[in-house]
């Protein structure tokens, strides 16, 4: 059946990318949206077992030097499960990986494949292309199959000639973030760690989606952190206090946005001896996570080094809030806090929400895993 007769994605200069999770060479579920702040190619050549897509997979390895993860990272996209069983395609890090796409997911979504292509019925039409992505996960170019193999040549001329990451814009960006000082007091910040120093901190985990429900994760790769829970009533309505007043008006006068709910009051200690960090994430991303709408992030101390926070799809600029103040932003934006190198950063780290997400959270509670306790709006 031609390709002409059927429907395909068409995506274009400016559109976001699809996200998605997928099976990878590194990864049995790679979560696409953690690879922003840098360019990324994408290689839909479908298989290696043809002449188009064996000679794409070829462009790719030949230019590997194009690609170190700092910059560029590339993905192939396979359809054909004997260039995974055959080792046709391998992954070559840093910066080359490939999508095991043999349920067409990522296809429909980029238009390599029909929107309608169901890959157990046989063959389907393929339109190979090249999509690359900037640094905000945002199409910056789309290169279709041209006779000739002129396809190839252009991206790679393309990427040679694409700037540095935090300029791709045409200038330097500013991540949509609040930076307020003197939210917390000194001496209430001090308190704060002295309860943690007095009753330690548990290992802290991360959430992800697993057969359909919210699990607690822990994996020191990607994040080390230790967390106290407060639960004195009164210390927790003292929190609860300072953040109406200083936090919650800013976030309604930058994004008309009534906060009402508060989630989860900790101290978390970010350790240099444990080598405390948190990579690149988002905080909304599972069923458990997605009533969240915005993170405050409060440095309860000054004397530590690095545990910087970030926000890679908006440039390399980092930021440490002095002592009682923070960084406030939304569940969605992708974000990390560095190595600390020396020292401990204590923070409070609360999640801010509405009446609308209560009930998200609510209605959720079915897709909690074990040990992930439900939630009574």
């Amino acid at each position: 059946m031609s390709a002409t007769s059927h429907s395909f994605a068409a995506l274009g200069p400016g559109d976001p990318a699809p996200m998605f999770h997928q099976r990878c060479t590194s990864n049995p579920r790679f979560a696409f949206d953690t690879v922003g702040g840098r360019y990324v190619v994408l290689c839909f050549h479908g298989t290696a077992a043809d002449p188009v897509g064996s000679e794409m997979i070829k462009t790719m390895t030949d230019n590997r030097f194009l690609f170190d993860d700092e910059k560029v990272c590339a993905f192939g996209v396979s359809i054909d499960p004997r260039d995974e069983a055959d080792k046709r395609i391998e992954e070559l890090l840093p910066g080359i990986r490939h999508f095991w796409d043999f349920d067409g997911l990522i296809g429909r979504l980029y238009g390599m494949l029909p929107t309608d292509a169901k890959l157990e019925s046989g063959s389907v039409p393929l339109r190979r292309l090249w999509v690359v992505l900037d640094p905000t996960m945002r199409v910056l170019a789309v290169f279709p199959a041209a006779e000739g193999g002129r396809h190839n040549k252009d991206v790679v001329n393309f990427v040679k000639m694409l700037p540095a990451p935090g300029l791709h814009a045409g200038l330097e960006l500013q991540a949509p973030i609040l930076f307020l000082p003197n939210v917390f007091p000194a001496d209430f910040c001090r308190h704060l760690i002295g309860l943690y120093e007095q009753h330690g901190g548990e290992e802290s985990g991360f959430m992800r989606e697993i057969n359909g429900k919210t699990v607690q994760m822990h994996d020191h790769r990607h994040k080390r952190r230790k967390d106290y829970t407060i639960e004195d009533p009164e210390l927790i309505q003292k929190t609860r206090a300072m953040i109406r007043r200083r936090v919650v008006p800013e976030i309604q006068k930058a994004h008309q946005f009534k906060v009402t709910r508060m989630e989860r009051y900790i101290v978390s200690c970010y350790s240099a001896e444990d080598g405390g960090h948190f990579r690149a994430h988002r905080d909304n991303t599972t069923a458990g996570t997605a009533h969240r709408r915005f993170a405050v992030s409060i440095n309860l101390n000054s004397e530590f080094e690095g545990g910087r926070v970030s926000f890679p799809e908006y440039g390399p600029r980092d930021f440490k809030p002095p002592v009682g103040g923070a960084v406030v932003f939304s569940c969605s934006l992708l974000h990390a806090v560095s190595a600390v190198t020396k020292g401990k950063r204590y923070a409070f780290l609360p999640f801010l929400y509405d009446e609308e997400a209560a009930k998200i959270r609510e209605a959720n509670n079915a897709s909690l895993g074990e040990g992930v306790g439900a939630y009574r709006a």
